[in-house]
């Protein structure tokens, strides 16, 4: 009984002094248990690292992956809305200047005074375009103001011939018959003027004084110069027939 006694006695001391050990190593287990944890995901500790290292991890991860995958898109878009600056040259031939097909007939700008005082015998036939062409006018002009005078006297009313006076009642007749000879003289006045301002008379004055080839859209350009100085030398002509 004493040795039994005496055993369990040891038994026990043996088991108190192994009791501090067993506690820390079940410390260091537990405490291995967190590191363990934090390492490798196990445990409360590990659990949070690991989510929160995981997490963050995958999120970076994603999140880089999301860019390099955009970029493509981006490089899609930039080169659709690319704006294209190629000049595009036009098929349609550049238009030629006129008065560099002109030549010596620029000289057709030039005032009236010029026209009408010229000395060159290469101006001659156009200076006497104008000035037959300005005669035209001044007979046109006439010839038409002749006709209207007629006309006013033909459209009286007879009301309005026996508002006159007798005297003029009298010479109304021959008045009109007067007006109806100047007018058929004053027609065949201006008929006469028109020759030589023809389109081929003026082709024939053109050439006359061009030193290059003279074609439809010079003479077309000469038509609409010549106009204006047309117009002066007949407002001139008139100016010295009239009283």
């Amino acid at each position: 009984m004493t040795n039994r006694k005496t055993l369990f006695a040891a038994l026990a001391a043996l088991a108190l002094l192994a009791s501090p050990a067993l506690a820390g190593a079940g410390g260091n287990g537990h405490g291995g248990g967190n590191g363990g944890g934090n390492a490798g995901g196990n445990g409360n500790g590990g659990g949070n690292a690991g989510g929160n290292g995981g997490g963050n991890g995958s999120g970076k991860s994603g999140a880089s992956h999301g860019k390099s995958s955009s970029a493509p898109g981006r490089a899609a878009k930039a080169d659709s809305t690319t704006v294209d600056t190629t000049t595009k040259v036009s098929a349609v031939p550049k238009e030629k200047n006129i008065h560099a097909k002109l030549g010596r007939l620029n000289s057709l700008q030039r005032n009236i005074n010029a026209y009408m005082n010229s000395k060159s015998k290469k101006f001659a036939a156009i200076q006497a375009f104008v000035t037959q062409s300005a005669k035209a006018k001044v007979a046109q002009a006439t010839a038409a103001a002749a006709q209207a005078e007629l006309d006013a006297l033909t459209a009286l009313t007879p009301d309005q011939i026996a508002a006159m006076s007798p005297e003029d009642q009298a010479a109304l007749p021959g008045k009109i018959a007067a007006l109806q000879a100047e007018v058929a003289a004053d027609n065949a006045a201006a008929a006469a003027a028109t020759e030589g301002t023809d389109d081929a008379s003026l082709d024939a004055a053109l050439t006359d004084m061009a030193n290059k080839p003279v074609d439809d859209e010079v003479t077309a350009w000469a038509q609409g110069v010549l106009a204006d100085k047309i117009d002066q030398t007949a407002a001139t002509m008139q100016t010295e027939t009239t009283p």
